[in-house]
């Protein structure tokens, strides 16, 4: 049997009292090529953290000493690396207050490890790219990524958090066609708060007027149809 190639830098730190749970996520991560951090307790999982600087982390809300969302907000202060919020907890509310105090995802037990595996690849799949490159540029476009600036043709346009967040995923993903649901999901991760693919539609044609020469016939980012949007670097 093949040995799993380990991805280089990435480790993932899970946070959990759950040792089923814990057992299941470590084993099927290492089998994705993750090297694997558990801690049972916050305490343990925060001095780890301060240690081995993992490349994310899988922390459940309901932890035995800490409470989940203290402990995220002890790791947001000190760190930046990505925190996937694991729980029981199902309601809108506690989603929110997981993602107000860092975290950068959300999903509730019992969950579907392959849909957390995909959320993770994307993670960091962001990561890489900002770590690899500051900026970005495609035909005469500009992203810095370090202070959040977008140019076109030379001038700067003024984006809103949430179509920089937009802008920043579709240049991760080039030339790749990106679903509503699945740009729904990694920009505001909870579908009961943003229920239909509209918000979507409508955000991506703001963003589009501010970018694009002519909106209505868009240069970089392109509908598909039936299916959702592309960003086109390639023609």
């Amino acid at each position: 049997m093949a040995a799993v190639k380990k991805k280089i830098g990435h480790s993932v730190l899970i946070i959990d009292d759950d040792k089923d749970i814990v057992q299941t996520l470590k084993g099927n991560l290492e089998l994705d090529g993750y090297e694997v951090l558990t801690a049972p307790d916050g305490r343990t999982g925060l001095h780890i953290a301060q240690d081995s600087r993992p490349g994310l982390v899988i922390l459940d809300l309901n932890l035995p000493d800490i409470d989940g969302i203290k402990a995220c907000q002890i790791i947001r202060r000190e760190f930046d690396f990505p925190i996937i919020m694991l729980t029981a907890r199902d309601g809108v509310s506690d989603k929110v207050l997981g993602l107000e105090c860092g975290a950068d995802d959300y999903m509730v037990k019992p969950f579907n490890f392959l849909e957390l595996s995909a959320r993770i690849k994307a993670i960091f799949k962001r990561v890489e790219r900002s770590l690899v490159n500051d900026r970005y540029e495609a035909k005469q476009l500009a992203v810095n990524f370090k202070s959040r600036t977008v140019s076109v043709r030379g001038s700067e346009v003024k984006l809103t958090r949430t179509e920089f967040e937009l802008l920043e995923l579709f240049v991760s993903y080039p030339d790749e066609v990106l679903s509503r649901e699945f740009i729904q999901k990694q920009i505001w991760r909870d579908s009961q708060l943003y229920q239909t693919s509209r918000a979507v539609d409508v955000h991506i044609q703001r963003l589009r007027k501010k970018i694009e020469t002519d909106a209505e016939k868009p240069e970089y980012i392109v509908t598909v149809a039936g299916v959702g949007y592309k960003f086109q670097v390639s023609r």
